[in-house]
């Protein structure tokens, strides 16, 4: 009986621990790197990058594209603002611009497709002028010293209580399954 009522916490425990992946290149200081970064805001790093360099950040948003060079892997993130979990938002119009993730190991770009929702973590290199469609754009650099790749809600399963049968919390005045007497 013990064991029956243990599978579900376990259950839900390895299924959060599958909602997320994380790409690890800090020294493990993560909470004081956190505390650093919480005190700028894109829109003072997307103003003047370069008065920022070395400064530690953290932004999200969805990978545009990523593409393999030779100095490390570059990522084109559209910005999106943070939830308290530090997962990116889904409204595009929240945006407020673009930002360069590069990494200098190697990291597959096959592993961060279009559409991708990331958190990344870093500290901030200066800034990238580059084409975007007919205009030049210039974009903030970060260097990535973690990158969190969110798992797309889609992709998660949906969570059904199965029914436990008779319990302190799951009896016969609350299951949607079996009453004593017709409900009116």
């Amino acid at each position: 009986m013990l064991a029956r009522m243990m599978l579900p916490p376990v259950a839900l425990l390895v299924t959060l621990a599958g909602c997320a992946s994380t790409h690890d290149a800090g020294d493990g200081s993560d909470a004081q790197t956190q505390a650093q970064a919480q005190t700028l805001t894109f829109l003072q790093v997307k103003a003047a990058p370069d008065s920022f360099k070395a400064q530690s950040v953290f932004f999200g948003g969805i990978v545009l594209t990523a593409r393999r060079l030779k100095e490390g892997t570059r990522i084109e993130i559209l910005q999106l603002p943070l939830d308290r979990s530090l997962r990116p938002g889904y409204d595009l119009t929240q945006s407020q611009g673009r930002f360069i993730a590069l990494r200098r190991e190697f990291l597959d770009p096959a592993t961060l497709p279009q559409g991708t929702s990331v958190t990344v973590t870093g500290e901030v290199t200066g800034s990238i002028t580059l084409p975007l469609d007919e205009t030049d754009y210039t974009y903030p650099v970060i260097e990535i010293k973690r990158l969190q790749v969110w798992a797309r809600s889609e992709d998660v399963a949906p969570r059904i209580r199965p029914y436990m049968g008779p319990g302190p919390y799951w009896g016969p005045y609350w299951s949607p399954f079996w009453q004593p007497w017709p409900y009116w």
